[in-house]
This record gives C-alpha cells, structure tokens and sequence, in this order.
C-alpha cells in the first residue's frame, strides 16, 4: 500500500498532560474508603504512548475485601424502599453534573477518544439512566398480579415480586470505560444489589472514578466497590462464592472462560462479547444519510465499538455512487489531540488493537481488496490508525468475519437485497445490524429478517444510549440483556407467590387418592379440555354434582371463569 498516512495534529499539549492530577482517587475503593496496597501500574495515554499517572494495584487480598463489604451492605441496600434507591440515583445524577467534565477530559487522556465523543457517548447514557431509573424504577420493580389460568386455582391470589440477588460482579473493558460499567452499576443498585467493579486495567483510573462519583454522592459504603485488580487475580473474582452474579463485557474467549469459571459456583452470567455488525444499503436509500450514518457509526470511537459498522452490503446499482460518498467523508475525519474540541478520531487505545487492525488490512489486501483511503498506520507516537475504507472485500477475509474492532470500513458490493441479508446473517455473532432504505416495506422486511439483537433502520449504534431500549445480542455475541426492564430483570429473583387464604381444609388434588378423586381428575379432564359438548356438558355437570368440587373449592370464584372453559 503507497497511501499517504493521514496527518496527526498533536498540537500543544494540553493542560492535562502536565501532570496536574484529575479531581478522583487513583486508589482501590472498598467499604467506602481508599485502599493503599503499595504496588501501583502506570496509566498510560494512547495518544502519546506514554504515562501519565499511576494506579494502586489491587490484588485477591482486596478482592475478598470488597466482596465481603458489599456482602455487608447488601443487608441494608436490598431492604431500603425502591423508591429511597431512587432518591440515591438522583444524588449521583446531581454529583455528576459538577464532575462531568473532568470525567471527559479523563476518558480522553486515558482511553482516546475525543473529549467531546466522550461527553456524548460515555457521560450522556450514564446521566440519561441516572434520570430515568431514578423517576421510573419504582414503577419497573413493583409486584405484579397475575390471573391464573388454571379455573381450579381461582381462589389463589397470584403474582410475582423483584427481589435483589446479592454482590453483583461487574467487569468491564477499556472502549467505554464509564458508560458501561457505570450503566450496570445504575442499574443493579436500582434492583437493590451491591456491587464490585472491575474496570479494565488500561482505564483503571476512569473506573475508580465511576466509584468516586457514587461515593460523593453519599453512597453508603460497601454498596460501590472498585477492585484495579490485573487480568489474573480477576479469577479469583469470577469464582468467589460471594458473588451472585457476573455482568461481563469483553471478547468471546473471555466470555467462555467467564462461563466456565462461573460454572463452578453456578454463579449465573450476563455477557457481552461484541459484533461483526453489518449494514445493507438498499437501493432506494438516501445515499448521503446512508453514508453520514455509516461513517459515524464505522469510526465513533475510532471503531472500538461492540456495535461499531464492521461490514457493509450495498446493493450494485447505487454502489458506486455510495463509496464515493463514504470515502470523500471518511477523508473529512481530523484525527488529533482527543483533548482538542475539533478532533473527530483519537487513537486506539491500547497498541495490541492497533496491531490487530492492521493484520486485518494486510489480510483483506493480500487476497484481492483494495484500500480507497487510510491503510497504513502514521510515524507520530501513539497508537494511531486511520479510519480505512476497503472495497473490492469478500467473505473470506479476516474483515469481513471476524470482530476487527478499529477504525476499518469494509464495504461488499451486492447483486440485491436478498444476497445482502443472507450475507449479513453469515456470522457467528449477532449484536445490532442496521438497514438504509426509504421504504416502509423495505425497512419492514430488514427489521424482520436480519438477524441481531438490534435492528435499527437509517440509524445505527444509538441505541446503547437509550435507557428503555435493551442491549444484547444472539449467537457469539453474548448471553442475556442490559438495559432497560429486561436489563432489569437479569439482575433479579423474578419471585413468583401465591397466597390462598380460603376456608377449605385442603386442595381436591391432595391425598388419599380414592374413588372420588378418580372421579374429580376425569370429570375435570374432560370439563376443561375437551372440544366436543358430547363429552364436555357431562363432565362439567358432573364435576359439580362432585364432592371433592363443592367440598375443596371456592365455587363462586371458579364460576366466574367458567367462560375460559368454554
């Protein structure tokens, strides 16, 4: 590849890389305080590729500390009224606005992204979370009648409660070091659980501010724990009979081995283990919508997004007209300072992903792709990459199947719209997929037969900010669902009860077991389950002329749902 790398405008440097520290602690939070272990890790910034501040290393030690703090706190957080947890949540929301951007200057110097992106896409779904949970999880979380089915259960009153888990683990990766956990988090001290985070040890400092913010919000101790503990001892996290549930983002082979570990306690899991996330341009698209939207949603976060564009199906007849339109704006992007209001792409933020991507590219060139823009990574230190646009791609290649999570935009020209959906739905993973159409039936038709956890029409990836939308996906990428009143639910004991305050010594179905209760279980049989009257008019008559009916039953209650039987 002969492409001039994109320039790199690292300017002055900021206010931030002067070594003034960021207003949160860079120490483990447990039971509410710092935890000083005298071994610390560098922070390091991806835009300089160097350090910037360093981070208290946790260890098991600490780990056994904070899961047994948040076990303590569990037995007063799960006891408050939901509608105290709230009052909670709207502390936290009101503690953010003083800090938020301070939080956004740190995402930027520790992760990468622009300061702005990070404001938007990290900050933006915390505090929408933070307002709708703290106005609306009393309503999500309260008991449900149900009627039952079952006429002979008639007299029960039936329903179901949300009742907390326990110490609800929560690790999470280094692409969205704030939104993610602290989403979770929001969501899981709503449900009345307590927590310990475990952020990714490449934004460890963002994560300790995510406990820093709950602390200052008066959170009590031990409901919010952060453990900056390495890779390894956070097994010993995963495995802790302490734990009641796991909440993992990160790689499929992380996920497995996660599952695996669980296993061993039967601790129960929620993963989300990324995408190959593909959008098909159909050929009656808004082609300049189509490729704003793709571009967007190729590089936001320099492609470090699970649900990032990472493969595109057009269809023939408008594709030439399509690429020329992805490429003139993938050319646009500024990549530069993240810290600089007019940066559009920061660096990946950790070199082993930079190599990644760029045996990815040299994959799809050797086997016939051609790069229309971007392709080679710049001499400035740093772990930068420009956003890549690939044509001429196939099936075959690395790109094209398996998660490449960079700034890479490889794009499939179709014969139609069916080879575009069969090929969409080709992989192992099924996240979120988007459809560019301005047809009614057209968009119909995507959202009906693509395959994804998420189907959305001329947009994409917005959803994660939505908090009444659920995050998720099928097949490799993941098990369960965040956000929203399913998010909800994973993080709770769905408690079914039923209360039957009724005078009769005892249930028609109970022993002894004799002629009259052979007669009982006939007659019901046939009353409740047979389609023809020959059988169904005697049966009733005769369940009711029963004294194993009239003897054990409220009548009256019963009589009411007649009309479900017949």
């Amino acid at each position: 590849m002969s492409l001039s790398p994109l320039p790199i405008d690292l300017g002055r440097r900021s206010p931030r890389y002067d070594g003034t520290p960021f207003p949160f602690t860079n120490r483990s939070i447990i039971d509410g305080q710092d935890v000083d272990t005298g071994r610390s890790f560098p922070a390091m910034n991806p835009a300089r590729g160097e350090p910037f501040a360093t981070v208290g290393r946790a260890g098991i030690p600490e780990i056994d500390a904070a899961v047994a703090a948040a076990k303590r706190a569990f037995g007063h957080w799960a006891h408050l009224p939901v509608q105290a947890r709230m009052k909670f949540l709207a502390r936290i929301l009101e503690e953010m606005l003083t800090c938020h951007e301070d939080v956004a200057r740190l995402i930027a110097t520790e992760q990468g992204k622009p300061v702005g992106e990070a404001r938007a896409v990290d900050i933006v779904p915390v505090a929408d979370t933070l307002r709708y949970l703290s106005r609306n999880a009393g309503r999500l979380l309260a008991p449900r009648h149900v009627e039952y089915e079952q006429i002979l259960f008639s007299h029960k009153n039936a329903g179901f409660r949300f009742e907390p888990l326990g110490v609800i683990a929560v690790v999470t990766p280094w692409n969205f070091p704030f939104g993610i956990p602290f989403v979770e988090i929001v969501a899981c001290l709503a449900a009345g659980n307590t927590v310990v985070l475990k952020p990714a040890s490449a934004t460890a400092l963002t994560g300790l501010a995510v406990g820093d913010i709950c602390r200052r919000a008066g959170l009590p101790p031990g409901v919010v724990n952060v453990v900056t503990a390495g890779g390894a001892d956070t097994n010993h996290l995963v495995e802790h009979p302490g734990i009641s549930k796991i909440l993992f983002t990160g790689s499929v082979a992380t996920g497995s081995m996660v599952m695996q570990r669980a296993a061993k306690n039967l601790t129960g899991v929620v993963l989300e283990l990324g995408g190959k996330d593909p959008a098909v341009v159909a050929a009656d698209a808004d082609l300049e919508r189509a490729a704003s939207g793709i571009v967007w949603g190729a590089f936001v976060n320099a492609g470090q997004t699970c649900g990032s564009v990472e493969r595109v199906y057009v269809v023939e007849e408008v594709a030439e007209a399509f690429i020329a339109k992805v490429v003139e704006k993938t050319k646009a992007i500024r990549m530069g300072d993240p810290l600089v209001e007019t940066t559009d792409l920061g660096p990946l933020s950790v070199p082993e992903q930079r190599e990644l991507v760029e045996a990815h590219v040299r994959d799809a060139v050797e086997r016939g792709a051609r790069v229309l823009t971007g392709g080679e990574r710049p001499s400035a230190k740093g772990n930068w990459f420009p956003p890549t646009v690939l044509a001429d791609v196939d099936g075959s290649m690395l790109a094209m199947r398996d998660e490449t999570f960079g700034p890479t935009l490889p794009i499939q020209v179709v014969k139609d719209l069916d080879e575009a959906i069969r090929l969409a739905n080709d992989s192992e993973f099924g996240l979120t997929a988007s459809g560019w159409t301005r047809s009614r039936k057209t968009a119909q038709r995507l959202v009906a037969e693509l395959s994804a956890g998420t189907v959305t029409i001329n947009d994409h990836l917005f959803s994660f900010g939505e908090p009444t939308a659920t995050w998720g996906g099928i097949k490799k990428s993941g098990i369960g669902r965040s956000h929203a009143v399913y998010g909800l639910h994973e993080l709770v004991n769905v408690k079914h009860v039923s209360i039957d305050m009724g005078p009769a010594p005892a249930m028609p179905w109970w022993y002894p077991y004799d002629g009259a209760f052979q007669r009982f279980t006939k007659r019901a049989f046939g009353t409740l389950y047979s389609n023809d009257p020959r059988q169904k008019i005697p049966d009733a008559i005769g369940l009711m002329g029963s004294g194993r009916f009239f003897g054990f039953l409220e009548v009256s209650k019963v009589a009411r749902k007649l009309k479900k039987v017949f």
